[in-house]
């Protein structure tokens, strides 16, 4: 589906840039915004940027969601027509020391794009949720017809509060809405906060690395091209209404406004101790292990049911984790120019 202009937020971001990709791809008009702040090395996300740049179709507008008065004239210039919003503040333990970073960002910003979706007559708005709200709950695969009322970390918190904020906007103003729990992205370009990224860059300076729960812990890692398509794909497919949605018997995924969630993850759990064990094989080099007990806020383990994305929209993840991990591990020392 090729029609009207796609705003992409965090566009500069890990995966709002491969989002971005896809849709120039496809022949797609861009429009990119990020405010390339520094919650971890901008030089990465103005190296991503500079790869999308002098494509055809992509503009880029360097604003931040939080700013109502900018975000507007983005929209007021472009003529949007739908919405991918993947710019949050992410992290888990960041969350512990800044919340209020994610006030800004994730409540005030998604605040601003709603209103914008809405006051713009964006045909859909497709936004970033997150495996963390399942929070406590331990009974898996986590399927998104689960509670998820028992959030861990204020950063899941507040995803789970944006979940909520579009159905209010599904149900008062008829704004299709659809959100995506993503379950632990990796692959080339990553961001240099999460594991395989510090993992990889303590392994080649020979640092130890810190492993939470002993190794012990489970993630559904899921790679970014498979991500990225799973969100083209939901974009594509404009949410509706659940026509045997029962207010007697709520359906927690779905509703009888065009709202709906997703888990979007790669369905097969890994052990963080493999992971390690896949990273050094693609370095040539051994890990020095400092094991730690689980971090607050953590999840303890994660696995994406995902079979209604599957049906609708026919999402199928097609990246072993053996394949991603040195993907990554090829990108990331051509990117630093390390010699292995």
């Amino acid at each position: 589906m090729s029609a009207g202009t796609i705003l992409v937020t965090g566009a500069a971001g890990f995966i709002g840039s491969h989002v971005a990709h896809l849709l120039l791809d496809r022949g797609d008009r861009v429009v990119g915004l990020d405010n390339l702040n520094d919650y971890y090395d901008p030089t990465l996300k103005e190296a991503r940027l500079a790869r999308l740049a002098p494509r055809a179709g992509f503009s880029f507008e360097r604003v931040d969601v939080a700013d109502g008065a900018a975000l507007a004239r983005v929209f007021k210039d472009h003529a949007i027509d739908r919405v991918v919003h993947l710019a949050a503040q992410a992290g888990v333990r960041y969350s512990m020391v800044n919340p209020m970073a994610y006030v800004e960002a994730n409540l005030t910003g998604f605040t601003n794009i709603l209103e914008r979706c809405r006051h713009g007559g964006v045909r859909h708005l497709v936004y970033a949720s997150t495996s963390s709200v399942y929070g406590s709950n331990t009974d898996m695969p986590f399927r998104v017809g689960q509670s998820c009322d028992h959030p861990l970390s204020f950063y899941a918190a507040t995803k789970k509060a944006n979940e909520l904020m579009a159905h209010t906007y599904a149900a008062m103003f008829g704004l299709p809405c659809t959100g995506l729990r993503f379950f632990t992205v990796y692959g080339p370009w990553g961001r240099p906060d999460m594991a395989l990224f510090l993992f990889t860059k303590a392994i080649l300076a020979g640092e130890p690395i810190k492993v939470f729960n002993h190794g012990h812990h489970k993630r559904d890692f899921t790679y970014v091209d498979d991500i990225a398509g799973g969100v083209v794909a939901s974009l594509d497919h404009v949410a509706q209404p659940n026509p045997n949605w029962s207010g007697a018997h709520p359906d927690p995924a779905t509703s009888n406004v065009p709202w709906r969630l997703f888990n979007i993850g790669n369905g097969t759990p890994v052990e963080l101790s493999r992971y390690i064990e896949l990273i050094e094989e693609n370095l040539g080099r051994k890990a020095t292990r400092e094991l730690l007990p689980l971090q607050p806020g953590d999840v303890p383990d994660t696995w994406a049911d995902t079979t209604s994305l599957t049906q609708a929209t026919g999402y199928r993840p097609g990246t072993p984790v053996e394949v991603g991990v040195k993907r990554f591990i090829d990108w990331y020392c051509e990117y630093y120019k390390v010699k292995r």
